[in-house]
């Protein structure tokens, strides 16, 4: 695997987690999280800027079923919003249980429901990167996720 920082997006209604990785892509870690708002993916995109990410992967949402879910279009436009903003490739990545995934951990570790709200994002957003890492890691990442391309772009 190529020596970079990853970065790991959770793209809420409310809130959008962030999360990276460190060069070697062992582990994920939380960033921050942006209030949804109409400057949220230029926050975002100055998060992967300042990290200086090759690679962002903004979590898809699917049913149970393998469909997309409602918030899966809102997703994407995030995901090709970030792509035009940023120099770092920008993949879509199957996200079911992510928030499921957080919130058990964090119950686990003592934290309540009301002490998670703040950080359940940034906690989804670290499920994300790492099962992306994983996906990587076993070569698996063109076959399971997608590239988000830029506008006017031919790839």
């Amino acid at each position: 695997m190529d020596r970079h920082v990853r970065v790991g997006v959770d793209v809420g209604t409310v809130r959008v987690g962030v999360a990276a990785s460190d060069p070697d892509g062992l582990m994920a870690f939380p960033v921050g999280t942006v209030q949804r708002s109409k400057t949220a993916v230029r926050e975002v995109a100055a998060l992967v800027a300042e990290r200086d990410a090759r690679v962002v992967f903004v979590g898809l949402p699917r049913t149970l079923a393998g469909r997309e879910s409602t918030s899966a279009d809102d997703a994407r436009a995030f995901a090709q919003e970030l792509a035009e903003l940023t120099h770092a490739t920008v993949r879509l990545v199957d996200e079911r249980f992510s928030t499921t995934t957080a919130s058990r951990a964090m119950s686990a570790a003592g934290r309540s429901t009301k002490q998670q709200r703040a950080v359940i994002d940034q906690a989804a957003a670290v499920v994300i990167l790492e099962n992306a890492l994983d996906i990587q890691k076993n070569g698996n990442l063109g076959t399971v996720t997608y590239e988000v391309s830029r506008k006017g772009s031919h790839d």
